[in-house]
């Protein structure tokens, strides 16, 4: 069966700058079966159809937190309402499932200092690593996985496509480049503009995350609707990984 792994961020990934409010870089997968992305992808595109009819949106969390651009509309705070309960429950009875890692970027500087390994690449390495488990976990193979990412830049691509080449030749330290290949093939990169709806999951996702890493204790009813999409294994979490 075709599976698909759409990611996207939240946060930025440059050791350079930091913001003390917001220090974290997360990368959000999300795993779905080509069956069930037709369908949530249906989803996508009614709620689109409810709230601008026939007017073309891209679903993006931090033009949806600050009610920028199409997303005006949100300050009635009926249809507000109304939006949000939509979006909670496209999240909750969709079938998907979320593997995400994060980096607090001043932990990692202080170890590592700032010349360390690239942090998208950490990030990425352990969610194609734990999507291997999660396929070896699914029952009726052999699995096929398409693995979508929201472009960046010209530069920045090419270095997570030889960065993915890498991963694909040598594995990582939990699984082997046979296993890696024998699922994935190669990465495909699309922007925010192409509408992938996939993409649009991903980055609904990943900021309630990243909420959730820089403070568990905090109130998070946006984490709350999503944990239970995180890929668990053995009664673990093994969906989200914070690094140091």
């Amino acid at each position: 069966m075709k599976h698909f792994l759409f990611i996207d961020e939240s946060g930025d990934h440059g050791l350079v700058s930091i913001d003390p409010n917001f220090p974290v870089f997360v990368l959000c997968g999300i795993v779905i079966s080509e069956p069930s992305y037709i369908s949530i992808n249906q989803g996508i595109k009614d709620l689109k159809k409810r709230f601008w009819g026939d007017k073309k949106v891209i679903l993006h969390s931090r033009d949806i937190r600050k009610c920028d651009n199409e997303f005006q509309i949100l300050f009635d705070t009926e249809v507000k309402k109304e939006f949000y309960a939509a979006i909670n429950n496209l999240i909750t009875t969709s079938s998907y499932t979320i593997i995400s890692s994060a980096i607090n970027k001043e932990n990692h500087i202080k170890q590592y200092g700032k010349l360390a390994s690239d942090v998208y690449e950490i990030a990425l390495s352990f969610i194609i690593e734990r999507s291997v488990f999660l396929l070896d976990d699914i029952a009726g193979r052999p699995h096929q996985l398409e693995i979508i990412l929201e472009q960046r830049g010209k530069k920045e691509d090419t270095m997570l496509q030889e960065h993915f080449q890498r991963l694909h030749a040598r594995g990582t330290g939990y699984v082997s480049p046979e296993r890696i290949q024998a699922y994935c093939q190669s990465i495909i990169f699309k922007s925010k503009a192409d509408d992938i709806g996939g993409l649009q999951l991903a980055d609904l996702v990943a900021y309630p995350i990243a909420r959730y890493v820089l403070d568990s204790k905090r109130a998070n009813p946006s984490f709350d609707v999503l944990a239970p999409k995180i890929y668990t294994k053995n009664g673990q979490r093994y969906g989200l990984k914070v690094f140091p």
